[in-house]
């Protein structure tokens, strides 16, 4: 209706005396400034370029999404209104692509990580009376928390399949299980009363390495349900640097062993979270334990706690082999291990157990210089800001 009424204001504004003329142009201001209200108000970006890729138009949201500033980017080339994105790679090096549907998702760091979805529109303006230009309306909609709800929802359905077949697992192989080891317990007794002491001692040695090797597959079982079906935590205020050091007593001897050097620096006067701390034990657990095996003999381990204003933060620090990029998205995958003797459980169970508790984990790794994981639990102690509303100056 507004291009309507402009294209008759066109062609009739010879005719028309200054006071309806002016009458005209400021129901068209009036209509401008609706729009401009409307499209600043989207929380969609929205940028408007012309056939030759210069940016005539954007609203706040892009630069919400993409960082820098509206001011800037008008009147320049979409690839300097807009350097974070390769418009060229984007698009598909077709210089045709403006004159159709385009529509993709990509993945942005900058001003903050985000999933978002772009879609480029072909847009005929008109220039003058005799002819059109060429040019494209490009919106932009953030997708993140979209693709986060369904991420959660396949890996339930996933979870949930495994749990079916975890219940089988549990009923074909564990009661089997049970039979064998009290069998190698009465055979290991008989073989104790064998005249021939070369013979009981191979065959004592033969005894215990199938022992060991039940209790591995046993070990596993059990891991595997714990991961799938863990209990509801029992949460109690605990501090977290208490936690962690009855940890570290549990795994001294491996520590000393090889001749680890632990390395601390607790946050002083932390406050307790709501955790239960044989859970949050069992994280402590499977981090270090991690961190442990990746290095060397020698090698440094660093834990360490802070506070922000939402969590008590663990960090458990190596300087070992770390994770390759590629491999760094699968390790909360069921049976992905790096290690010969590992179960691939474990960070499954951390993950599992972090959720349950409304906490976060962040893994930063380096090929070759270490890995630095950090485990967050939301702070019980945690209250609104009352904010001091500014003075009425009327």
């Amino acid at each position: 209706m507004k291009a309507a009424f402009l294209d008759q204001l066109l062609r009739r504004i010879d005719r028309i005396d200054p006071g309806s003329l002016q009458t005209h142009f400021l129901r068209l201001a009036r209509e401008k400034g609706l729009l401009e209200t409307i499209l600043q108000s989207i929380r969609e970006g929205l940028v408007v370029v012309d056939g030759k890729g210069i940016v005539t138009y954007a609203n706040d949201a892009v630069a919400r999404l993409l960082g820098g500033e509206v001011d800037q980017m008008m009147d320049v080339s979409l690839e300097k209104a807009l350097p974070t994105l390769d418009w060229e790679g984007l698009m598909g090096l077709d210089p045709e692509a403006w004159t159709r549907m385009v529509n993709r998702e990509i993945e942005v760091t900058y001003p903050e990580r985000r999933i978002i979805e772009f879609y480029v529109v072909p847009l005929q303006v008109v220039q003058d009376a005799e002819e059109d230009a060429e040019g494209a309306l490009i919106f932009l909609r953030d997708v993140t928390a979209e693709r986060k709800r369904e991420e959660t929802a396949v890996e339930s359905k996933r979870l949930e399949a495994i749990t079916l077949l975890a219940a089988g697992v549990a009923h074909e192989i564990g009661n089997p299980l049970n039979s064998i080891n009290i069998h190698l317990q009465l055979l290991d007794r008989e073989i104790g009363y064998l005249e021939n002491e070369t013979a009981r001692d191979e065959l004592k040695e033969l005894v215990e390495v199938s022992r060991k090797e039940v209790g591995r597959l046993d070990t596993i079982i059990r891991q595997f349900l714990k991961a799938l079906r863990p209990s509801l935590p029992e949460r109690k205020p605990h501090r977290l640097q208490t936690l962690l050091q009855d940890t570290l007593e549990v795994i001294q001897h491996e520590i000393r062993d090889r001749r680890m050097l632990v390395e601390t620096d607790f946050a002083k006067d932390a406050p307790a979270v709501m955790v239960d701390d044989t859970q949050v034990k069992q994280v402590f657990f499977n981090v270090i334990k991690n961190a442990l095996q990746a290095m060397a003999d020698g090698g440094i381990l660093k834990l360490e706690s802070y506070l922000t204003d939402r969590y008590v933060a663990v960090t458990v620090e190596d300087n070992g082999s770390g994770i390759d990029p590629d491999k760094l998205g699968a390790i909360y995958e069921p049976y992905h291990t790096t290690k010969a003797e590992g179960t691939g459980l474990g960070m499954m169970i951390v993950q599992r157990i972090m959720r349950d508790h409304g906490g976060e984990i962040e893994i930063n790794s380096e090929p070759g210089r270490g890995t630095r994981l950090t485990l967050r639990f939301p702070r019980e102690d945690t209250r609104m800001n009352l904010l001091i509303a500014p003075e009425d100056n009327e």
